[in-house]
């Protein structure tokens, strides 16, 4: 158990325990009853200099306890607090008769509460909690599996994603450079290009980001394409892409297209809607692409609800390839 305390106050503590030590002995003799008291009494916090606290412990919690509920249920039209505000909140309650702004802000410093701050959060929408673990699970796996296959072979695991709707914008005019006693300007006005789409993968090993991608729009032939250009960076490696359900993701074509890179002959039939909630492939793909003009390849194809394992050879200007897929 952790306790917060440093050397020197370790060290006080137990110099306290020495002088008090032939004391414990005498109580322990003579009033064995009486030395819980003694001992509870040595080990008290000693009285410290300076001025009493201007707020007890109560209020502190109690201010903290504030930051940490949503502004509307105080009828107030904020997304978030902000120390001003909290501290309107808390006189207005009643809870201090006056406060400082500052005050407030270390109050929530010391107890690390940032309600200014948020991050972004993604609820479910897989309703068999063993399947959402197993994927996430999955998931987990890929990561972490990521160093050592890079190490090994040089798989490249890449997660890939979309940002879109991103302004094209150009300035009507260039910027200005730094000068002594001036900082570089900007023009203010600027021109509408519509909107792009970046499509980039980030390779997880590295950081680096991977064959990024403008596009107008991002369409099941272009993700595809985006795929497909940076399995081309190094066709005879082995590529692992972590993707999210996004209907693009689980298309026809980049199943075709992976079938395709790994020389399998099975037909793989058509796409439905029945087929896309429980036998299509989704999410993440593997494979590695033989420079050799024929080769043999162990292909496992996992389909929601299932996973099966299968050997496969074939010859072609061909391919042999690890083909595999998940969800994110």
């Amino acid at each position: 158990m952790r306790v917060g305390l440093n050397r020197l106050q370790v060290g006080i503590w137990r110099q306290r325990w020495r002088d008090a030590w032939e004391a414990l002995c005498v109580w322990e003799c003579a009033e064995p009853h009486r030395l819980r008291e003694a001992i509870l009494d040595i080990l008290s916090d000693a009285p410290r200099p300076g001025a009493p606290a201007t707020f007890t412990a109560e209020q502190v919690s109690q201010i903290v306890a504030l930051a940490c509920e949503p502004p509307k249920l105080s009828g107030r039209p904020i997304d978030h607090w902000t120390l001003r505000e909290l501290r309107d909140e808390a006189i207005k309650r009643k809870i201090v008769e006056d406060i400082s702004v500052s005050q407030v802000g270390r109050f929530l410093q010391q107890a690390a509460v940032q309600p200014h701050r948020k991050k972004m959060w993604l609820n479910t929408t897989e309703k068999d909690p063993q399947k959402f673990q197993a994927e996430v699970e999955n998931v987990c796996r890929t990561y972490l599996e990521a160093p050592a296959k890079a190490a090994v072979d040089g798989t490249h695991t890449v997660s890939v994603d979309e940002a879109t709707s991103l302004q094209a914008i150009e300035r009507n005019a260039p910027d200005k450079p730094a000068q002594p006693d001036s900082v570089p300007k900007q023009e203010f006005e600027y021109t509408r290009h519509g909107t792009t789409t970046l499509t980039a993968g980030l390779d997880v090993v590295t950081g680096m980001i991977v064959c990024p991608t403008l596009e107008a729009t991002r369409t099941e032939p272009e993700f595809v394409a985006h795929i497909a250009r940076t399995v081309d960076t190094e066709p005879a490696g082995e590529w692992v892409f972590v993707v999210d359900c996004l209907n693009t993701h689980v298309s026809e074509s980049l199943v075709q297209f992976v079938a395709e890179r790994c020389g399998l002959p099975d037909e793989l039939g058509k796409k439905t809607t029945a087929a896309s909630s429980s036998r299509w492939l989704h999410a993440r793909s593997s494979c590695r692409t033989s420079p050799t003009g024929s080769a043999s390849s162990t292909c496992r194809n996992t389909v929601r609800g299932s996973t099966r394992s299968r050997s496969c050879s074939g010859s072609s200007t061909g391919s042999s390839c690890g083909a595999e897929t998940s969800r994110r």
